[in-house]
């Protein structure tokens, strides 16, 4: 008795999924049981018709905006992926300097120097969503926001009570820039929320917001609590606060955007 095809391979040969030898073979193993070569036959009909329907949407070229968009998460993954090699080079200073001290006799704690890296990491990964997030929506000329800045009052009691923290809406039209609207995005302590805002060449800065894990906010005492990211495409200045982190990201110089951050401080 012949070996039937299974449904995978069939699925397989429709869409031309193995090498042309393979596929060929299941074909003809498909010709040696009538209802298996009807199955076939009947699939690729139905493959070359849906084809045939959207033929117009497959000819097209891609849109420049997809384009676009594509090459800033590619630049923006080079330039995380550079982040973490760098991370990488950082502990492995933070560790020989550790272990110069325990030869010099001081105690370093393990649990500390964990606490470090993991803080480290926690920072550059609210960063590193807070580019993502604003590469994603910055081009959107439709829906670059949920809610819009006509129903502010509105997108702030939303976003406060998902948050679960009373938000402001810094006021940056002194500088030329007016609030288009926010949205929700996930986090990693719950959900954080985006702000956009618009100046009247059209050059878009976002601000970025959510909680953090407190224990990291506690380690800052006595450091330098503000921040500037330049590498990337995206530049930003952020910060962290009473376990919540903020981010302010924009292609701007990097003067103008520390200058609107600490505004955007002083309000908040």
């Amino acid at each position: 008795m012949s070996k039937l095809m299974t449904p995978d391979e069939m699925h397989s040969v429709v869409d031309k999924l193995q090498p042309e030898a393979q596929r060929q073979a299941l074909e003809a193993l498909a010709l040696e049981d009538r209802m298996s070569a009807e199955t076939l036959k009947s699939w690729m009909a139905q493959r070359v018709g849906l084809r045939e329907l959207h033929r117009a949407v497959l000819d097209e070229p891609i849109p420049a905006t997809l384009h676009q968009a594509a090459e800033r998460v590619s630049a923006l993954q080079q330039h995380l992926n550079r982040g973490w090699h760098q991370a990488g080079i950082a502990a492995g200073v933070m560790l020989a300097f550790g272990v110069g001290w325990v030869s010099h006799g001081e105690l370093v704690s393990s649990q500390s120097g964990s606490a470090l890296l993991a803080k480290g990491s926690a920072q550059h990964e609210f960063v590193r969503q807070a580019s993502f997030a604003h590469a994603v929506y910055l081009p959107e000329k439709r829906h670059p926001v949920e809610v819009s800045a006509a129903e502010q009052d509105h997108l702030v009691q939303w976003l406060s009570k998902r948050l679960g923290k009373p938000l402001k809406v810094p006021n940056l039209s002194a500088q030329g820039y007016e609030l288009v609207g926010g949205r929700l995005l996930p986090g990693e302590l719950g959900a954080r929320a985006q702000f956009m805002f618009q100046d009247a060449q059209g050059q878009r800065i976002t601000l970025y917001l959510g909680a953090i894990d407190q224990k990291f906010d506690k380690l800052e005492q006595g450091e330098t609590r503000f921040r500037y990211e330049s590498e990337g495409p995206v530049p930003s200045f952020y910060w962290f606060d009473q376990g919540f982190g903020y981010a302010l990201a924009g292609q701007i110089p990097r003067e103008k955007l520390i200058a609107l951050a600490t505004l955007v401080y002083q309000q908040l």
